[in-house]
């Protein structure tokens, strides 16, 4: 029985893998306008992407006229659409395709600065453009350690296992021994990337604004931050659409360095505030940021009026 439930998504995985191989031989404006054709179509009969794109943007953009909110989920909508084209290429291009495809690094003295200190570099790396190519470049310019949790279909975990550490990353476990092998990363001066907008489970994470609405925001960097003395970068490649794309790392907000976690936790938020405003339609805006509401912290029953979702 085991085997005969396994065989389904054993055979998924094996078309998921097929695509991506296929994908990764096309050129990117190729995979753009395929992104153009498509996201429209996600935006009309994906619901729930659609849903929470349309709710994330009416909190976050409360005072933008409605026509306009609905022009940036579309647009958001092809974009995510873009990325998720583009994983063949991250993955599995020849590497000089996609080294050449990155046509722009801005702020790359950060890390080179906090190196040459002898100091980590902490990357928060926001769901934003193709965080995948971000990826590649910082692995094959930096010894870069990233966590990894293995997709839901398993046998698709060494097919994005050996995509993301093909340029040298170096892939731990989202749990204690995975947060151990960061600290040690950070303090033989190496690079590390932390997904700074993923929902933490309860108990790991507290409530800070994020773009004045308090959102359930992880506790790992201030705790980083506090056992070494790492610099604190955003990182994003954003895309040129017929070009390629633009690496950007930006200056931390100076609180992420505040021992205090809400504080702290407050200044990643920012940051990441600040990565969506290079181009606010590449934010992956159908996650569900505000999932967790502060009435659910403090015990209150979780009546409907109370969700967003």
């Amino acid at each position: 029985m085991a085997t005969s439930e396994k065989h389904p998504a054993s055979l998924q995985a094996r078309a998921i893998a097929t695509l991506w191989r296929t994908l990764a031989g096309r050129r990117l404006t190729t995979l753009w306008r395929l992104a153009r054709w498509t996201g429209p179509l996600v935006h009309r009969f994906s619901h729930r992407e659609r849903e929470v794109t349309d709710i994330n943007l009416a909190q976050v953009y409360p005072d933008q006229n409605p026509r306009d909110r609905g022009a940036l989920a579309r647009r958001s909508l092809t974009h995510s659409t873009a990325t998720m084209l583009e994983l063949g290429f991250a993955w599995m291009a020849a590497p000089s395709r996609v080294e050449a495809s990155i046509v722009e690094v801005h702020g790359r003295e950060l890390l080179d600065e906090a190196r040459a200190e002898g100091r980590g570099v902490i990357v928060l790396a926001p769901h934003f453009g193709n965080w995948e190519v971000l990826n590649f470049w910082l692995s094959g310019h930096f010894p870069f350690t990233a966590m990894y949790e293995p997709p839901k279909i398993e046998t698709l975990d060494p097919v994005i296992r050996q995509g993301r550490e093909r340029m040298g990353a170096s892939l731990v476990p989202t749990n204690p021994r995975g947060v151990a092998a960061l600290l040690k990363a950070l303090k033989r001066s190496e690079a590390i990337g932390i997904l700074p907008d993923q929902e933490p489970s309860w108990g790991s994470g507290v409530f800070a604004p994020f773009y004045h609405r308090l959102a359930y925001t992880a506790t790992l960097l201030p705790k980083l931050v506090a056992r070494t003395d790492a610099r604190v970068v955003t990182g994003v490649a954003m895309r040129l659409p017929g070009r390629g794309f633009a690496i950007h790392f930006l200056a931390a907000d100076e609180r992420v360095y505040e021992t205090d976690e809400a504080a702290s936790a407050g200044g990643v938020n920012a940051c990441v505030e600040a990565a969506i405003a290079l181009d606010p339609a590449q934010y992956q805006w159908e996650y569900k940021r505000y999932r967790k509401v502060i009435e659910e912290q403090q015990g209150v029953p979780n009546h409907q009026e109370y969700r967003l979702y």
